[in-house]
């Protein structure tokens, strides 16, 4: 069984975060993308690249994802998925005042 902790972002090294989530409000509703491997929603997010900063791993995801180009970013906590071993991300949130008409997912 999977359990997630919440930390503050100082307790935990830059090092650590592998990952970036970000929860993303546009008009007061919440953004899912469909998964193209799995048969999901799930909110913006992904794997950190090497020698990426976390918060442009945020960023490039939240694009990549969605397609949004415009957006307030801030970064709410950091967070372990604790399984056999422990995994550390980023959690945001994204406040997106305009959305371009191609790029809902």
């Amino acid at each position: 069984m999977l359990k997630v902790e919440f930390e503050d972002i100082s307790a935990v090294g830059d090092s650590l975060l592998k990952y970036a989530v970000i929860v993303s409000q546009y008009h007061g509703k919440w953004i899912y993308c469909k998964h193209r491997e799995r048969d999901t929603w799930e909110i913006p997010g992904g794997r950190r690249e090497p020698e990426e900063q976390i918060l442009d791993t945020a960023k490039r995801e939240l694009f990549e994802e969605s397609g949004a180009l415009e957006y307030a970013l801030t970064p709410v906590c950091a967070y372990c998925v604790v399984g056999d071993s422990k995994s550390y991300g980023l959690l945001c949130y994204a406040h997106i005042p305009t959305y371009p008409a191609f790029s809902f997912c």
